[in-house]
């Protein structure tokens, strides 16, 4: 296990936990991060790297900026390690490049059409950041703020941000919460908890960028095996808001309900859906129903031997191949990251809900509990 120094912030009246040497010589993670380079102040908060860690070796870091994570290292093939998720080594990247790598999206992941949609009769605008909608909470949703660190210990860490009424032109006042949770069978479970205290629609999620490989510098995505269990998907008009059809998947590229390579589906030049998203970028009706104990999705790598497989409560799962990279941005260790370097597969409620009453709900009232887990359990074939 790692040796951890509890750091008092006298200033805050609060405590962060730091990676140190017992010698009291800043360490670096597993992966490589310094976690000094995420110790800042922004206004009245601090911002900091939090290490979780289990006796298989395994590693995740997150940091409370976004509740973002910021580093995967997970087991290979050969007995090695591998850091299998985009990102940044320093809280300034963070804060001031625009990016969704590891984050937690709120209040509602995704698209609603044309930054708008009503509710008891109320209708709401929101921020247009994407084709003329609302993508993700808008420019400066959940994934920009710095997160309250409520617990944190090796194995857990749990972080809360109180989203104001109307902000961003979301209604109510919610507490919102989210914990991940690193098991001694490499699982990483992220549990999200919202109240509030008037009608809203809340539809979290977390947009880690999964390159199974650990080598993100190249375009690795279309080599994966994908399986997601679902018949049925939410095809798209050519700006990716859903026309409220719920289309089948079958003899379409959209069919991974047997698993099979990534590439033979995503560049099909006739089939509309892949064209308006330019490769996959869709969500998935998924069959499990609710049900956390059934395996939604799976992929996986041959170079690395690495599996991911994903579980989760909610009914549909984003899988985006990482159309929009376009290798304008350095990662960690200078790393550009190109097109197609990385896989998201973003558990949540269908896009644009809130303007398709037949879709499921992802209405919040007050005196509800808005409570979600999904699952990333890491193996190796």
């Amino acid at each position: 296990m790692k040796a951890y120094r509890i750091i008092a912030a006298a200033a805050f009246g609060a405590a962060v936990m730091s990676c140190a040497s017992t010698s009291g010589e800043p360490a670096l993670t597993k992966s490589g991060i310094d976690p000094v380079a995420f110790q800042s102040v922004q206004g009245d908060k601090q911002t900091d790297l939090y290490v979780l860690t289990n006796d298989n070796g395994m590693e995740v870091c997150v940091t409370n900026v976004g509740a973002r994570i910021v580093s995967i290292m997970a087991a290979d093939k050969d007995g090695g390690f591998r850091d299998i998720v985009l990102g940044f080594d320093n809280v300034n990247d963070y804060l001031t490049v625009d990016s969704n790598f590891g984050a937690t999206i709120g209040r509602y992941g995704n698209r609603i059409a044309n930054g708008s949609f009503t509710l008891d009769g109320n209708t709401y605008s929101l921020p247009k950041n994407n084709n003329g909608h609302c993508l993700h909470g808008g420019p400066n949703g959940w994934h920009t703020v710095i997160f309250k660190v409520d617990e944190a210990d090796a194995s857990h860490i749990k972080l809360s941000y109180v989203s104001d009424d109307m902000e961003a032109g979301f209604p109510g006042t919610v507490n919102y919460a989210v914990t991940y949770t690193l098991s001694a069978d490499n699982k990483l479970a992220i549990k999200y908890e919202a109240q509030t205290d008037a009608p809203t629609v809340i539809n979290p999620t977390n947009h880690s960028y999964f390159n199974l490989d650990g080598d993100p510098a190249n375009s690795v995505c279309e080599t994966y095996t994908l399986m997601i269990d679902a018949d049925t998907f939410t095809p798209t008009d050519d700006t990716l808001i859903p026309t409220g059809e719920l289309a089948s998947v079958e003899n379409t590229p959209m069919d991974f309900r047997q698993p099979k390579l990534i590439s033979e589906g995503i560049n099909d030049p006739e089939y509309t859906p892949i064209i308006y998203g330019r490769g996959y970028d869709h969500n998935w009706v998924l069959n499990a129903g609710g049900d956390l104990t059934k395996l939604a999705a799976c992929v996986s790598s041959d170079a690395s031997g690495i599996v991911l497989s994903v579980y989760t409560d909610q009914p549909g799962i984003q899988v985006y191949c990482g159309n929009f990279l376009d290798g304008t941005v350095s990662g960690k260790k200078g790393v550009v990251y190109p097109h197609r370097s990385a896989i998201c597969l973003e558990t949540q409620h269908y896009p644009d809900s809130p303007n398709h009453p037949d879709f499921p709900s992802t209405v919040l009232r007050p005196g509800e509990k808005f409570e979600s887990t999904t699952i990333y359990a890491f193996s190796v074939k």
